[in-house]
């Protein structure tokens, strides 16, 4: 078909489109009617519970008998220990892969099992040969989330057993996924960088004396350095990135794939395309372009005046998107703080000082306390920080281009994804299967003569 009756075709499919009545509106009212919990989410805004799970939990306020919801500081627990534990009792830049054994085997790591599954990790880093050519160099692609997609359900080829269902193979599988990840990730973004902008191929093949986080930031930069503390910075981000409850998008599409016995690696893709929306894993590319929207406005200045005006016009919309959002601020489950947010800020706030980038973190951490001032004075409630607003600033702090923002958060986030795909296959096993409610029309059919 030519680019002409292409043309033709679309103007002729947009008429079949606009004459459809199927395509016009649900009424409102029939959601409620029927009892219809849009988004799985309860009048009161809670989540519809749809499983149980020992993984992790999100904690982000009280019920009290009658159903009232009770705000509280947040807290994210793997296998019942906080976050913040974790992240202060890290071994070195070693946290996330502690984090992967906690989240994957339920218990924190003698020092013995620990260097065990360190050594199991790094002999899994690298990936199968030609693939890096084959799969990678001679087939770049402009979204990197994307080619981790494809990239991802290629290992399937590469796997004996591909489409084994017991939950210690599908374990072994999932390491294996946890450890190639970094390499996807950072090649495919060579990859990109080469083919479409002209710069260098730099190949850094992974080292296994270095922990996850090293690794990503050996392989993407040119000279492969990099300092304990931009390493230790990027370890935080992947260990509070690791898991957040089985009622996430990403994970919930994992565990709904996985229920249906396929094979891991396309549940896996399908977490990774939950990911990439700008609703989910996506929003921390939102928050960076607003930010940047801003101080190219502001220039990093902190007249309280002129950013209260920015903010009010935010929430007018009036700025930026003209959405009335402001990215980086509020959350589904967290009412008064999210922790992982207030662990960053105080890790951003370090690197900051050793990087230069006093005046950066000033102009954020006053932005969140004004849009809290702001947001409290005009809608009587607070609204807490969330995860995405200073992930952005630490990427950037890192050198990390925008595109990967994304992609560090699906490898990150793949240990948890194998956590719950896991559970779900010991103790529920059965394909998740919801009902809807037809409320369309009954009709008679008529003969094509007749139409």
């Amino acid at each position: 078909m030519n680019q002409q009756s292409m043309f033709n075709d679309d103007n002729i499919l947009a008429r079949y489109f606009g004459r459809s009545s199927v395509y016009t509106d649900i009424p409102g009212r029939l959601f409620a009617q029927y009892n219809v919990k849009k988004g799985l989410r309860n009048e009161d805004g809670t989540g519809v519970r749809i499983g149980l799970t020992k993984v992790s939990d999100v904690i982000g306020y009280s019920s009290l008998e009658d159903g009232t919801i009770v705000p509280q500081e947040g807290d994210l627990c793997y296998r019942g220990y906080s976050i913040r534990d974790l992240i202060a009792n890290r071994r070195g830049n070693f946290g996330y892969e502690e984090g992967c054994f906690l989240l994957l085997f339920g218990y924190l790591p003698s020092r013995d099992e620990f260097e065990h599954f360190r050594t199991s990790l790094s002999a899994r880093y690298d990936l199968p040969e030609n693939f890096l050519s084959g799969e990678i160099l001679h087939a770049p692609g402009r979204n990197l989330m994307n080619r981790l997609m494809v990239t991802t359900l290629s290992l399937y080829n590469y796997d004996a057993y591909p489409d084994e269902q017991d939950p210690y193979q599908t374990l072994l599988k999932g390491i294996n996924l946890i450890a190639k990840m970094p390499a996807l990730g950072c090649y495919s973004y060579q990859a990109m960088v080469h083919h479409f902008y002209r710069q260098s191929l730099v190949i850094h093949y992974p080292r296994p004396e270095y922990s996850i986080a090293e690794n990503i930031l050996y392989m993407l930069r040119p000279d492969g350095q990099f300092t304990k503390r931009e390493a230790n910075l990027l370890d935080a981000l992947l260990l509070i990135h690791a898991d957040h409850g089985g009622g996430n998008n990403s994970t919930f599409t994992n565990v709904v794939m996985g229920s249906t016995g396929t094979d891991l690696y396309s549940a896996i893709v399908g977490s990774i395309g939950s990911l990439k929306g700008p609703k989910h894993g996506g929003a921390n590319i939102t928050v960076a372009r607003m930010m940047r929207h801003i101080t190219g406005d502001l220039k990093y200045s902190l007249d309280k005046d002129r950013m209260r005006e920015i903010i009010d016009r935010i929430l007018d919309r009036d700025y930026f998107d003209h959405s009335g959002l402001v990215y980086g601020f509020g959350h589904a489950v967290y009412t008064l703080s999210d922790p992982r947010a207030e662990i960053l800020r105080e890790l951003c706030r370090t690197l900051a000082e050793e990087n230069g980038c006093q005046e950066k973190f000033a102009f954020y951490e006053q932005f969140e306390q004004l849009v809290k001032e702001i947001v409290l004075e005009r809608r009587g409630k607070p609204i807490p920080v969330n995860v995405d607003f200073y992930s952005g600033f630490a990427y950037n702090m890192l050198g990390i281009p925008e595109d990967l923002f994304t992609p560090l958060f699906a490898i990150a986030r793949t240990a948890g994804w194998v956590a719950h795909n896991v559970e779900n296959k010991l103790y529920d096993g059965k394909i998740m299967r919801p009902a809807t409610k037809y409320v369309g029309d009954i009709n008679d059919y008529v003969p094509m003569k007749k139409r």
